[in-house]
């Protein structure tokens, strides 16, 4: 194994980072500064369908595209894809068994992945280095300890994406010129995972941008739960929005959000594409904690209720809480007021539109 740091850069590196669509948002700044800083270096990705479908313009890199609804396929054609192959390092990016399992699959000198405090599901089994650093921060500046422990001192804060045209013209359409609020209401269905805001509260913001002259556009994923979610906040409201939800491909929903003011969304890989676009994100953060997983550069625009919630249904303080602890209460979101919400809207409407 190489000693860390590394005294040269390698011929051939391997990013693991399957899922999702946040997550792999935060690899971008990676890439870039991979780039930058070893331009020789080949890289390539293991990566998740969906995500690749994000990420697929991005030239120069090898993406090893992994279906899991393939099951033990999946990892049979990954096994020979990997015959004959060795990659100087290895930066594995994710704890969960499944990326650890597909892990070893990965020939690989160096096998980086993350401390002992950031750790689960035997990942120490399937590595052979371990990133430095603080364990308690933002799931990007983790990602960067992995290019710290390498050598790499310097960042490069590129998130390299661009809607295609043919994707901003179909945004435009539906924007029409207009100032535009996207609100993206769901996060993604999961078992005890309470992070959206009520629906009536998000109509009353709705109808609040709706009185200011702003186009408000709902934006979300084909899931049957979100649809109806959607169509209950619509009906809620005064002046229903354009209810895109479902209608978007990954590609469409990124030009929807370079070309508006502001996106309002709970702790969602979109409002991670917001930061991606360069548009301002109002996230809205209780069950969660937005210093671990927020948009990364729009951190104070956050509504943040979590230090409350911690304390009210977990009986912690963010200091005695793990870092990353979620509230699992079906009350929790109900923290977050309307009024914090648009005392959060107001300065970035406000401001001059660069766009």
């Amino acid at each position: 194994m190489p000693r860390l740091p590394l005294a040269d850069p390698p011929e051939s590196l391997c990013l693991l980072r399957l899922s999702a669509i946040g997550d792999v948002t935060h690899v971008l700044p990676i890439v870039a500064t991979l780039r930058q800083t070893w331009p020789q270096t080949r890289i390539s990705w293991v990566i998740g369908t969906l995500e690749y479908q994000l990420v697929r313009q991005l030239p120069d890199i090898e993406f090893i595209v992994f279906d899991k609804s393939r099951g033990r396929a999946a990892y049979r054609e990954l096994k020979q894809q990997m015959q004959g192959r060795r990659f100087d390092v290895l930066l594995a990016m994710q704890v969960a068994l499944r990326a650890n399992l597909i892990g070893r699959l990965i020939p690989a000198d160096l096998r980086l992945g993350f401390d002992r405090a950031r750790s689960r599901d035997f990942h120490g089994l399937f590595i052979n280095a371990r990133i430095r650093g603080a364990p308690r921060v933002h799931v990007l500046d983790g990602f960067f300890q992995f290019l710290e422990t390498l050598g790499i001192g310097e960042r490069r804060m590129d998130w390299l994406l661009k809607a295609s045209g043919a994707d901003r013209d179909w945004a435009g359409q539906h924007i029409g010129g207009a100032p535009t609020v996207i609100v993206n209401p769901c996060s993604s269905a999961r078992r005890n995972n309470y992070r959206n805001w009520p629906e009536e509260r998000q109509a009353r913001v709705i109808d609040w941008l709706h009185e200011r002259g702003l186009r408000v556009i709902l934006t979300g994923g084909p899931d049957a739960a979100e649809r109806a979610f959607a169509e209950r906040i619509s009906g809620l409201c005064r002046s229903a929005p354009l209810n895109l939800v479902g209608q978007t491909s990954l590609g469409q929903l990124l030009a929807l959000l370079e070309q508006a003011r502001v996106l309002i969304a709970p702790d969602t890989g979109p409002a991670h594409m917001g930061t991606v676009a360069g548009t301002p994100v109002v996230g809205l953060y209780a069950s969660s904690n937005p210093l671990r997983t927020g948009p990364y550069n729009s951190l104070e625009h956050c509504v943040n209720a979590y230090p409350e919630a911690l304390q009210r249904y977990n009986g912690k303080t963010l200091e005695q809480a793990r870092w990353g602890e979620r509230v699992r209460d079906p009350r929790v979101m109900d923290l977050i007021t309307v009024d914090r919400v648009i005392e959060r809207l107001q300065p970035l409407l406000e401001a001059p539109n660069e766009g």
